[in-house]
């Protein structure tokens, strides 16, 4: 029986896999870029007092108006207001600053005004014209922009339930790896800490721990349940080797198998288990573009759902050149999108070793085993940094 699973469905078994939301209450200045872990109803009528959408008079009746100061208006007077200015009782509407002369105190229509100014209701904002109190003004989910900000503020919100940062762990795995100086023969440096670490944070996570893991079957098995994180992101150790030691250490801690393995190249070794009573475990392989490929397709759907986002739907792209397949396996190949070719162009460095192609990449392109010829619609993941 075949355990690898493609890529499309690792993503929902991810996404399905991983807890909701942990709801915690922050000022709105520090809630930016954090995601609403609840529906924001308004408290408040917005506007909760009519208002002129224009300079000019809130005028009463016809012409000609006595300018009076202040409100309520009876028939055959007016008063001044501003943008956003409070609109007295009595009005009929505003006549626009550029549309009115006075002459001896007394408001009179210009001659270039048009006939519907001013009418019943002329600019005048009326009160919850944006949003009745009690009204949803922002969905539990909605990634808290500037502008969601002031929505809140508008709405008398000066704490907001936002989802806690999901916790993770990084565990590198590997006697090779060294995390200074020049690496000798058999030796690599730790390049993958930095690069997850920042994507970790792009996706909306916290690191909360960062440690190299001996070539040790008892060791990694700590390792994996000794922490109070959300999400372990484990590299290297994935494989099938006598030195691999990540999957006979979920073997042993009974840990559930949620994707075994993956049906893409690269990042065919990475894994998703759910260990009993302990995080989520997403085992990436050490190679680096396997590592992010990896990442994109179980950690970021995993964090997401932690955070109470949807699943992002991939794109679409044309194929601008033709490429070979792999059988039994789909491609995710760094590609650029060059305006002159109008489709997906894999880069230079496409090898799972690699990462240079990841630095001028626009996406990652979806190319199925029996491989893609020019035109043909491919799906696309987009990539976090850009």
């Amino acid at each position: 029986m075949d355990e690898r699973v493609r890529w499309d469905d690792a993503r929902r078994l991810a996404y399905a896999a991983a807890p909701g939301p942990v709801l915690e209450w922050v000022p709105v200045a520090e809630a930016a870029g954090r995601t609403l872990a609840a529906d924001l109803r308004a408290g408040i009528d917005v506007p909760h007092y009519p208002s002129s959408a224009m300079d000019g008079w809130a005028v009463a009746g016809a012409e000609p108006w006595i300018l009076v100061d202040g409100g309520p208006l009876t028939p055959g007077s007016a008063t001044g207001v501003a943008t956003g200015g409070l609109i007295p009782g009595g009005t009929l509407g505003v006549l626009r600053h550029e549309y009115g002369a006075v002459r001896d105190g007394v408001l009179h229509r210009s001659p270039d005004a048009p006939d519907t100014e001013p009418g019943p209701g002329t600019h005048v904002r009326p009160v919850a014209r944006e949003a009745q109190a009690g009204d949803v003004l922002l969905g539990a989910g909605t990634t808290l922009t500037p502008v969601a900000l002031a929505v809140a503020v508008t709405g008398l919100h000066d704490t907001l339930p936002v989802a806690r940062r999901p916790r993770v762990a990084l565990l590198h795995t590997g006697d090779e790896v060294i995390t200074s100086g020049t690496p000798g023969p058999g030796q690599v440096r730790d390049s993958l800490g930095v690069l997850l670490a920042t994507l970790v944070t792009q996706l909306g996570g916290e690191i909360v721990s960062a440690a190299t893991v001996p070539d040790d079957a008892g060791a990694t098995r700590v390792a994996l349940t000794g922490t109070d994180a959300d999400l372990v992101l484990t590299t290297g150790g994935t494989g099938l080797s006598g030195v691999d030691l990540v999957r006979p250490a979920l073997t042993a801690l009974a840990a559930e198998p949620v994707v075994p393995r993956l049906a893409t190249r690269p990042g065919g070794p990475a894994l998703l288990a759910r260990p009993p009573g302990g995080p989520l475990v997403v085992g990436l392989p050490g190679n680096p573009l396997a590592a992010v490929t990896a990442a994109l397709l179980l950690a970021a759907p995993a964090l997401a759902a932690m955070l109470g986002s949807g699943l992002a739907e991939p794109g679409r792209v044309r194929a601008g050149e033709a490429v070979a397949g792999r059988a039994g396996a789909d491609l995710l190949l760094p590609c650029t999108l060059p305006p002159a070719v109008r489709g997906a162009v894999p880069t230079a460095w496409t090898g799972s070793g690699m990462l240079r192609g990841l630095v001028h990449a626009d996406v990652l392109a979806v190319v199925p085993s029996v491989g893609a010829a020019v035109g043909d619609e491919l799906d696309a993941l987009p990539l976090p940094w850009r």
